[in-house]
């Protein structure tokens, strides 16, 4: 499903599509970003929600890492916010297992971020080294969340 805005509002946005001129203000085509959230905590997962659904993007959310690697499985998704601390399956292990899932499938590479509490130093290597893309402590303003999606997708593309 796709939906307009005016360029403006989401002049950075990476699946963006140019349409055809017209009037004064410039209409793009944008198929919204289907992003998964793993967290266990409801307010947490609330306020991404939110946050994602003001950038115009959709969001489904798992409850803890066995679901999220469920629903990973189960859905198409361009990218996962997974926090690292939960029951059942942490954070860790479901990147590992997505990791392990893409591997065996031959190629494939969903961007994750991590999504976390713990700002000790080296802690965002750590996320790195585990198979993690990018990391974002938390608390975040929203400007934050925006910059950090864009610039995941922005690097994975580059990747390519």
């Amino acid at each position: 499903m796709a939906f307009f805005l005016p360029a403006a509002l989401d002049s950075d946005n990476p699946k963006q599509q140019h349409s055809a001129p017209g009037g004064s203000a410039t209409l793009v085509m944008v198929n919204p970003l289907r992003i998964l959230v793993v967290e266990d905590n409801p307010v947490n997962q609330k306020l991404l929600s939110l946050m994602l659904q003001q950038f115009g993007y959709t969001s489904v959310v798992a409850e803890n890492g066995r679901i999220g690697y469920e629903r990973y499985l189960a859905g198409e998704f361009d990218l996962i916010l997974m926090d690292i601390q939960m029951p059942v399956m942490d954070g860790f292990e479901a990147t590992a297992a997505i990791r392990a899932r893409e591997d065996e499938a031959g190629g494939g590479h969903i961007p994750i971020i991590a999504v976390t509490a713990h700002v000790m130093p080296g802690y965002r290597e750590q996320c790195l080294a585990r198979g993690m893309d990018n990391y974002i402590p938390k608390p975040f303003k929203m400007q934050e969340l925006k910059e950090i999606i864009t610039n995941t997708l922005q690097q994975r593309n580059v990747a390519r």
